[in-house]
This record gives C-alpha cells, sequence and structure tokens, in this order.
C-alpha cells in the first residue's frame, strides 16, 4: 500500500450525558478534569483504544489490520519474534532492526498509525578479555539493543478538552440481595459511580506525511481511522459511560506533504460557543459550531481544502 502524501489536521467533537467518559485510576475513577478550570479531559490513549477496538472488530485481527496494543498479547514475544526473523535475513544489526521495523508496521494497522516503543531492554555484547602488562583488560564493545527500536507514527491525538467546566457527581450504588447469610440486614450500598451531567469534547489530531512514507499509513487506513472516529462508541456502550456521541469530525486537506498552514490558524477557524440564554447545557443542541465554507478557507489559506464527515 502506497502512504499518504498529504498532511492532515482534525478537529473531533464528541459528548457525553450522564455517563464518565474517561475515568482517571490516580482519583478513584473520577472523571478527568483540569483542576484549574474545571474544564473535563479525555486522554488521547482512551480514544486510541477506541479505533483499535473498532478495527479490530472490523477487521478481525487479520494482517495487515492487525492490532499490537490489545488484551492477551505478549509484547516483548512479538517483537523479539520479528526480530529474530530479520537477523536471520540481515548481517548487520542497523538494517536487521529496520527490516523488523517494517515487518511490524506491515502487520499492525495500529503501530503504522500511532506508532509503538519496541525496545525490550538491553543485551550485553560479547567481551574478550585482552593479556596487557600481566593484567586482564576488556576489549571495547558496545551493549546490543534487544527488540526493534522506536517507530513514531504519522498520526497523533491530544486531551480531548470539554468546552465548557464539567461537574463530576457521585451515586451511590445499591442492590436487593446479600452475597453471604451474615451480610443480612447489613447496608446494601456496593459501591460508587461517578457521572458528567452534560459535556462537549474537543480533541485536535495530526497527520503527518512525512512519518507516513516511514511506517507505510496509506490512504486506505487514514478512511478506516475516520470510520473509527465516527463508530468509535457505537461497539463501546456501557452503563458507566453513559451516553456518548459523535458530533463533528472535521478534517483540513493540505495540498503538500509539509503543509499549507500552521494546524492552530486551521483550528482556531471552528468555534464552539454556547448558545445565548444557555446555561446549563444538557445537549450537543446547546452549542452553536461555526465552520468556514471552502471559499472562504481558499481565500485565507491557499492549499488547503476543508470537509466536514460529521
Amino acid at each position: 500500500m502506497e502512504a499518504i502524501k498529504n498532511r492532515y489536521d482534525i478537529i473531533f467533537l464528541f459528548d457525553v450525558k450522564d455517563g464518565n467518559p474517561n475515568g482517571d485510576p490516580d482519583f478513584d475513577n473520577m472523571p478527568r478534569t483540569d483542576e484549574e478550570t474545571n474544564q473535563g479531559l479525555v486522554s488521547d490513549v482512551c480514544i486510541k483504544r477506541k479505533v483499535r477496538n473498532y478495527i479490530h472488530l472490523l477487521k478481525g485481527l487479520e494482517a495487515p489490520f492487525d492490532i499490537f496494543i490489545r488484551e492477551g498479547n505478549i509484547l516483548n514475544t512479538l517483537i523479539q519474534e520479528k526480530r529474530d526473523d530479520a537477523d536471520k535475513t540481515n548481517d548487520e544489526e542497523k538494517i536487521s532492526v529496520k527490516s523488523g521495523r517494517l515487518a511490524m508496521c506491515a502487520q499492525y494497522y495500529d503501530i503504522r498509525t500511532f506508532g509503538a516503543v519496541m525496545s525490550t531492554g538491553e543485551e550485553k555484547a560479547e567481551e574478550e578479555d585482552s593479556e596487557e602488562k600481566g593484567k586482564k583488560k576488556k576489549a571495547n564493545s558496545k551493549k546490543k539493543i534487544k527488540g526493534l527500536g522506536v517507530v513514531r507514527g504519522p498520526v497523533q491525538f491530544m486531551f480531548a478538552r470539554s468546552i465548557d467546566p464539567i461537574f463530576s457527581k457521585s451515586n451511590s450504588i445499591t442492590r436487593c440481595c446479600v452475597t453471604k447469610e451474615s451480610d443480612e440486614g447489613k447496608n446494601n450500598t456496593i459501591g460508587n459511580k461517578y457521572t458528567v451531567s452534560y459535556g462537549l469534547y474537543r480533541m485536535h489530531g495530526f497527520i503527518s506525511a512525512s512519518d507516513a512514507a516511514k511506517t507505510g499509513f496509506s490512504e486506505e487506513d487514514k478512511e478506516l481511522l475516520f470510520q473509527a472516529l465516527i463508530n468509535a462508541f457505537e461497539n463501546d456502550h456501557s452503563a458507566a459511560r453513559g451516553e456518548m456521541n459523535p458530533r463533528a469530525l472535521i478534517v483540513f486537506k493540505h495540498n503538500s506533504p509539509l503543509g499549507n498552514a500552521r494546524a492552530g490558524q486551521l483550528f482556531d477557524l471552528i468555534q464552539v460557543k454556547l448558545k445565548e440564554g444557555v446555561e446549563f447545557p444538557r445537549s450537543f443542541g446547546d452549542y452553536d459550531v461555526t465552520v468556514p465554507t471552502q471559499e472562504e478557507l481558499g481565500e485565507k489559506y491557499p492549499g488547503v481544502s476543508i470537509e466536514k464527515l460529521i
């Protein structure tokens, strides 16, 4: 598959209602927030997980759409297998590592999309002793790095941040039965569930053509990525996450690999504001989203096109 030739910048809007979009394990799984502004946060890792899960369901873990970061995989073993295969056909270490990295990118969708750290530690090289004036001296030798090094992915997601402050609530969970006779008559509260009444989140993403050339990230891979974002929450429903829905996926395409405008300039063109008179937003309809037309964009930043996928 031929790698993409264009740079892309993306804006992804999604919302949550009566749920916890991304719990923080350091704070009893409460929704992540910016402590100074109380804006909600959703990590890039969380969104990448949903993309991986969708590709898993769609493609069934078959190369070239296998998923490297998933439950059940022993990563060091998979990495070393590819390294061993590469060592059999290459005498030079640098060539072997490069060949192994390309093989991993060819098999795993998430590696050629998001990249991966595939260094599994250090392995000491063999040392030779030499006699010099009756003393043993170790010959100079470099440590051999195990694994396949680091692959920088062409797709980078930032933390998603809510447009307005969110307010999380702790809800006690009860049940009408007990697990053992000695608990009969005791308090039947079994835990707490944190929920956000409503939050609209905005995530920025970047797709680098120069990094895509190194991993083989193709036009088909790009279309699958957009498809995964659009359907990210459809097969991931749970009571804990409430109602989560994608609301907008806006893509800026540059005519050149290096881009025709700075990403920040393009992101500033997309305005998301609370409608006048709304104090406590409870739906996407409480917001106005301003998106420039292609004509308006072309006049200001020639060589950049815009597409609204949602």
